[in-house]
C-alpha cells in the first residue's frame, strides 16, 4: 500500500495574487516551446534550455548529455516533457543532486528545478522527502511532472523556467536558483563530519588563523628561509 502525500498549506500571502511572478520592472523568462514546429537551431537552444534549467549552470558537462534522449526530441518521438523526465532519471542527475544530498536537499533542488518555484514551507519538504523516503525517486519526479502545477504552467511542450527569474530582495543575499550551489549544504557537512567554517559564535571548530605551528611544523622552517632571504 503505497503512502498518499501529506498535506501541507502554504505559508505565503502570494498564492492569492494572480500572476504574482510577473511583476513590473522584472526580467521576463524567455520560453522555449515546440509548438510552433522549430527550426534545427531552435531545437538546439530548446534542449540547452532543457539542460541549464534541470542541470543548472553547475553541472552543465560533456558527460551529463542524454545523446538518445536528444535525437527522440528532435525527431518528435517525445516530448520536451518526457525529455525533461529522462534528464531528471538519468544516471547522472542521481549522481551529482541525489547521492550527494539527503531527501530534504534533494526535494529543494527539484522543485526550483522542474516547478521553477521555491519550497512554500518546510511541510512541503517533509511531505515529498516521505515520498522518495517510501517510495524511491521516480514515483517523486513522475508526481512533480504529472501535477497540476507542472501542467498548467509547462504543459507537454515548454521547457521549464524559473517563473520568478529574479529574486526581488537582493540586499539580503538572495540570488536566482540556477545561480545558487546545487549540493553539499551545510546538513551534508555536518553529517560527513568534514570542517565546519564557522567564524561567529559561541562555537568555533577550525580557526586555521589563531593556530600557532609546533615545533617541526614545515611553516617554521619556511618562516627561517623568509628571513634569511630578506637579510
Amino acid at each position: 500500500m503505497s503512502i498518499p502525500i501529506l498535506n501541507y498549506s502554504l505559508s505565503t500571502q502570494n498564492q492569492r495574487v494572480n500572476s504574482f511572478e510577473y511583476l513590473a520592472g522584472e526580467e521576463q523568462p524567455k520560453i522555449y516551446t515546440t509548438d510552433n514546429l522549430p527550426s534545427s537551431f531552435e531545437m538546439d537552444q530548446i534542449i540547452w534550455a532543457s539542460y541549464r534549467q534541470i542541470f543548472s549552470e553547475h553541472q552543465i558537462l560533456s558527460n551529463t548529455r542524454e545523446i538518445f534522449l536528444e535525437s527522440q526530441l528532435r525527431f518528435n518521438q517525445i516530448k520536451v516533457k518526457d525529455f525533461i523526465k529522462g534528464l531528471l532519471l538519468s544516471s547522472s542527475f542521481r549522481l551529482l543532486n541525489y547521492d550527494v544530498n539527503n531527501n530534504y536537499r534533494f526535494v529543494e533542488i527539484c522543485i526550483q528545478r522542474v516547478l521553477g518555484r521555491d519550497i512554500y514551507n518546510d511541510r512541503e519538504k517533509l511531505a515529498f522527502s516521505v515520498i522518495i523516503g517510501s517510495q524511491g525517486v521516480e514515483v517523486f519526479i513522475n508526481l512533480l511532472l504529472n501535477s497540476n502545477e507542472y501542467l498548467e504552467n509547462f504543459g507537454e511542450t515548454v521547457v521549464p523556467y524559473q517563473r520568478r527569474r529574479i529574486i526581488v530582495q537582493r540586499s539580503k543575499g538572495e540570488i536566482p536558483f540556477n545561480l545558487k550551489t546545487p549540493r553539499l549544504d551545510q546538513s551534508f557537512l555536518n553529517k560527513q563530519g568534514l570542517p565546519q567554517l564557522l567564524w561567529s559564535g559561541a562555537v568555533r571548530r577550525f580557526r586555521p588563523q589563531e593556530q600557532n605551528p609546533k615545533a617541526g611544523d614545515p611553516a617554521l622552517f619556511l618562516g627561517m628561509v623568509n628571513e634569511i632571504s630578506l637579510i
